[in-house]
């Protein structure tokens, strides 16, 4: 049975696109996070010498 006219499929693109924000998001922070400790690590080494 065919939807009405003029009904979309908003809920679920709603969905899908709130759960790859939210996965985008997360990958930046792994980044920045990763990037953080790797800075942290060099200034350790670059004190010690």
């Amino acid at each position: 049975m065919p939807k009405p006219k003029g009904q979309k499929n908003t809920k679920n693109k709603a969905k899908h696109s709130k759960l790859m924000a939210r996965k985008i998001n997360k990958k930046k922070k792994e980044a920045a996070l990763r990037k953080e400790k790797l800075k942290a690590i060099i200034d350790r080494k670059n004190q010690e010498q």
